[in-house]
């Protein structure tokens, strides 16, 4: 009877530790998907920010190119290429929100 009662007692310790190691393991999954959720908004708002960079690299080029007095044709090609830049990045921007 001593052995029952021993083994009975042995696996209700091993079921609690089993319960204490799942509950553990099932806050450090929340931890690491709420972690994983910041790093994916910082990594949309840097996408963001180097879109913004991009678009302002451009427009300094562009504005290069105007004081230069180049070829108008040229410009306009520019300007148009700027202008889908623009319409690229507006659509990034409505798709991440």
């Amino acid at each position: 009877m001593f052995d029952f009662e021993t083994t009975v007692a042995e696996i209700e310790w091993k079921v609690r530790k089993l319960m204490e190691e799942n509950e553990r393991l099932r806050t450090e999954v929340e931890r690491s998907a709420e972690q994983c959720q910041q790093l994916q908004e910082q990594v949309n708002s840097q996408n963001i920010t180097i879109n913004n960079l991009k678009e302002q690299n451009n427009i300094l080029k562009l504005g290069n190119t105007l004081t230069q007095k180049g070829n108008t044709v040229e410009i306009k090609l520019k300007i148009n290429q700027l202008i889908r830049s623009i319409d690229k990045s507006l659509a990034l921007i409505n798709r991440s929100e």
